[in-house]
């Protein structure tokens, strides 16, 4: 199996999640970018992609809770387009991540973990659970 890359794009902040060969996702950091500066964040995604070896990423779409898409989705949508321009030869599928962030707190809060650690890798848990949402999808061919 291929690797695949997660990602929870916020206005400061990118989640990124790398699944191995087997298919199990691995959260792998919290990008830091300047508010709004998604080019560096855009830049962060081809750096991960190019070191791994990796053609197809799930990027969390933040629809909001009625199914609508609010001005986060639109900026999912607005970023999915810049990966493929700028690696044209990429898979990115929007994965609705509706309650992930919800899911990664769970997760933080079962491992123990103190609020101060929790914020420094919600993201990347979030991205950890977007990617298996997508793994997961892929793997019952949805």
């Amino acid at each position: 199996m291929n690797k695949v890359l997660g990602l929870d794009l916020g206005t400061k902040t990118l989640g990124i999640a790398v699944s191995d060969v087997l298919g199990i996702a691995h959260g792998r950091e919290n990008f830091r970018f300047q508010e709004g500066a998604y080019r560096q964040a855009l830049r962060r995604v081809k750096e991960v992609c190019e070191a791994e070896n990796i053609k197809e990423i799930a990027l969390g779409y933040p629809l909001n809770m009625d199914g609508s898409a609010g001005e986060r989705a639109l900026s999912a949508e607005r970023f999915k387009e810049q990966i493929l321009e700028l690696m044209p030869e990429a898979k990115v599928e929007l994965v609705d991540e509706r309650l992930t962030t919800v899911m990664a707190t769970k997760r933080l809060l079962e491992a123990d973990l103190s609020r101060k650690k929790r914020h420094k890798v919600i993201d990347q848990q979030a991205a950890e659970v977007i990617l298996e949402t997508y793994l997961r999808r892929k793997e019952q061919g949805l």
